[in-house]
């Protein structure tokens, strides 16, 4: 069955009792025991929702896991993930990372003893060379948050499993609909659902799905016992959200392609970040493993004063932090979204003071050009 097709059913086969085609919202926090030593399956809330393990199941089927875990954001998800490991452990991790994982690693998890090396793993030999023997999991983005890297997921997966290492991959923005970590090769993907899959820029959430049942019986536990779930009413939004999919990635890649392209021939415009120009040092490998090219550009504009003047000067698109809702946004990486990464290795990568990161929507193409053309213009 085509992902599209899985999508649109998601939480179809979960009401059998009234048959209702839209998964009920189970705002309860308990459930009454039938008799002593008697449990309907659910107890309470945080170890298990019906509304909640419909996302999950659905999710699991998407990506083809054993198990998939809904938390109340992606840094939840990213940070209950984290509990797998001890005091010691090591992990090599993409070094254009979004900068709030950055944050969470470097600011938060570090201080219990796990270490960070932070390496290019769109490059499969400087991910070898970062391995010591306390490395435990390499953590990569499937397409790098904003630079749209592309990691070799079968290569990585290769090199983990002769080393006996996790393999974590952040998808949040290719999606199950544009490429599967799990099929490979990836032992975990994380998701921050409030992106694509959910849609619409109206709700909180994150996902992590699991190959094997053994591992995703340990991610339960730390799900449970941390108790970093996601409701009820987020997680109906974020399955309302996932039945669109297909039909907003579509049209917001198909829209992402005609202004890459615009972009790169505009006067104003130093350089252009989109995984499906032909230039881009990862189009041949994206275009091997995943079905799409996404719908996330950077680009650098020819002068610092020209950022601010986009920004504001933009009328469909919003200056707004986030990614991956129906709704155009444009951010400025430097001092938003990646403030907290270390200037020193901002400066290395290219995350610099005219770098502009554009999600784009769904909006008719045409005017999203017009309205960065407007927004470029003296």
């Amino acid at each position: 069955m085509n992902i599209s097709t899985q999508a649109v059913q998601i939480g179809l086969e979960w009401d059998t009792r009234t048959g209702a085609v839209s998964v009920p919202i189970y705002q309860t926090a308990t459930f009454r025991h039938p008799g002593l030593g008697q449990s309907t399956g659910y107890d309470y809330s945080r170890s298990g929702n019906p509304t909640r393990q419909s996302l999950e199941d659905g999710m699991a089927r998407l990506d083809n896991g054993a198990r998939a875990f809904a938390y109340s954001s992606g840094m939840a998800a990213i940070a209950n993930l984290l509990l797998l490991f001890r005091s010691g452990d090591h992990l090599v991790v993409t070094e254009d990372l979004y900068g709030g994982t950055c944050r969470l690693f470097d600011k938060v998890f570090n201080q219990f003893g796990l270490t960070f090396s932070y390496v290019d793993t769109s490059d499969v030999e400087a991910v070898r060379a970062a391995l010591t023997p306390r490395t435990r999991a390499v953590f990569a983005e499937s397409l790098t948050n904003p630079l749209l890297k592309f990691a070799d997921i079968p290569a990585l997966s290769t090199l983990c499993r002769d080393r006996d290492l996790l393999l974590i991959v952040d998808n949040t923005f290719l999606t199950p609909y544009l490429l599967r970590p799990l099929d490979l090769g990836a032992d975990i993907a994380v998701y921050s659902a409030s992106k694509y899959l959910a849609g619409h820029n109206d709700t909180i959430a994150g996902l992590v799905v699991v190959k094997d049942a053994e591992l995703a019986e340990r991610v339960y536990y730390h799900q449970n016992a941390a108790g970093t779930v996601l409701g009820p009413q987020d997680s109906w939004l974020v399955m309302r959200g996932i039945k669109t999919l297909g039909v907003r990635l579509d049209r917001q890649q198909e829209n992402a392609a005609k202004i890459a392209g615009w972009l790169k021939n505009h006067p104003a415009i130093a350089k252009v970040y989109y995984p499906g120009l032909e230039d881009h040092p990862g189009h041949a490998l994206v275009k091997r493993d995943s079905r799409g090219f996404g719908a996330m550009i950077a680009f650098e504009v020819a002068t610092h004063a020209l950022v601010e003047q986009v920004l504001l000067k933009t009328r469909l698109i919003s200056f707004a932090e986030s990614l991956g809702g129906v709704e155009s946004l444009i951010t400025f990486p430097e001092v938003q979204t990646h403030a907290d990464i270390p200037l020193e290795l901002r400066a290395r990568l290219g995350i610099n003071n005219t770098l502009l990161r554009l999600s784009v929507g769904i909006e008719d193409g045409s005017d999203l050009i017009e309205d960065l053309n407007q927004a470029l213009e003296a």
